[in-house]
Parts: structure tokens; C-alpha cells; sequence
């Protein structure tokens, strides 16, 4: 794996961070979780940015949205015991092909 699709892994992985990091802000009113949900969008996009100067940019954004996509909701389910049926397991398995996918035919995916 080289060094872009790390950047890209770990901006996804920032991502959910982010994701999860929203809801503690109540709003944005409370200035210490608004200031780590908004240190947590910048690193996801600053590493996003850096994965993007070897890849295409249509790959590594649908990578990154699809890895905090399948993040987001699997910590729901866990988690915040979010309702766990038919249609989200669907679309977890749709989202993971989708982001397998891309990555095995990415022109670098060597």
C-alpha cells in the first residue's frame, strides 16, 4: 500500500472521528467539543488533500466519504445502539464493495 492510500485510510478514519465528534457540540454552544469537531474536519481534509495529489480525485473521495460512511454507522450500531436491519446491513455491504472496488481499480492500485 503506498503512501497516498495510507493518507487516505487515515483520513477516513479522522473522519469518523469527526463524525462521531458533532453531536457533543450541542449545537456548536459548547466551545471545547466545537473546537476538537473542528480540529478533526480540518486533519480529515488536510490528509485527504495530501492523498489527492497522486490519486484521482473522484477515488479518494469516495474512499474517504465510504470509509466514514461504514464508520459512522457501524459506531452507531454499537455504540449509540442505533437499529441494526436488513437495509443498513445492505448498505454497509454496498458501500464496503464500492470502496474495495475503487481501490482495485484505482490506476495506482499497485
Amino acid at each position: 500500500m503506498n503512501t497516498s492510500w495510507i493518507l487516505l485510510v487515515a483520513a477516513g478514519l479522522v473522519e469518523i472521528a469527526w463524525s462521531q465528534s458533532i453531536k457533543p457540540t450541542d449545537n456548536f454552544t459548547r466551545p471545547l467539543p466545537t473546537l476538537l469537531c473542528l480540529a478533526l474536519a480540518v486533519v480529515a481534509v488536510y490528509l485527504l488533500s495530501r492523498a489527492m495529489e497522486t490519486l484521482p480525485v473522484g477515488t479518494a473521495y469516495a474512499v474517504f466519504t465510504g470509509i466514514g460512511a461504514v464508520g459512522a454507522i457501524v459506531l452507531g450500531i454499537v455504540v449509540h445502539r442505533d437499529p441494526v436491519t436488513a437495509g443498513r446491513l445492505a448498505a454497509l455491504s454496498l458501500i464496503i464493495g464500492g470502496v474495495v472496488l475503487a481501490r482495485l481499480t484505482s490506476p495506482d492500485a499497485g
